[in-house]
């Protein structure tokens, strides 16, 4: 056989050698992250729940869902370990450590326009549009305004 028939075999051993050897690097960084895990450490498991890491076995770990409440998990579904500041900001809301670089972006859209002045606004308020339904007696009288409209543009019954 010649090199150039090998080839393309050769490629494809070297490629499948290449993934796996990073799968086992990240099998092995998750089983030393779930070694290192410390009773009081928060967790996130697999399924996306926030814990706090109670006690450790060889293959199972107690975690605390709630206050008071305990629960048993396989090492395998802890997710990610977190450090504290990440934990609290994620599950009690704390935003004190959160430090901002920058500009602030606010929640809505006003810092994008233009500041509105009081003409402005009520042009708004004149430009509005109402889409309610109409009463029965309130729909004749637009529909014969309608009609008498379009008898005044010429563009009612040509003869």
């Amino acid at each position: 056989m010649s090199l150039v028939t090998l080839l393309p075999f050769i490629v494809l051993i070297g490629a499948m050698f290449l993934m796996t050897r990073s799968a086992k690097k990240k099998q092995q960084a998750a089983a030393q992250m779930r070694n290192e895990m410390q009773p009081g450490t928060g967790v996130r498991t697999i399924g996306g729940m926030y814990a706090t890491v109670k006690e450790i076995q060889d293959d199972t770990v107690l975690l605390e869902v709630a206050p008071g409440v305990h629960a048993i998990y396989a090492k395998n579904s802890i997710g990610a370990v977190l450090d504290d500041a990440e934990y609290n900001r994620i599950v009690h809301g704390d935003d004190e450590d959160l430090k901002v670089d920058g500009a602030v972006v606010p929640d809505d859209a006003s810092s994008l326009t233009a500041t509105e002045t009081a003409d402005a606004a009520d042009d708004a308020d004149d430009a509005k549009i109402d889409l309610g339904k109409k009463a029965e007696g309130d729909a004749a009288e637009s529909k014969d305004s309608e009609v008498k409209d379009a008898k005044a543009d010429g563009e009612g019954d040509a003869k």
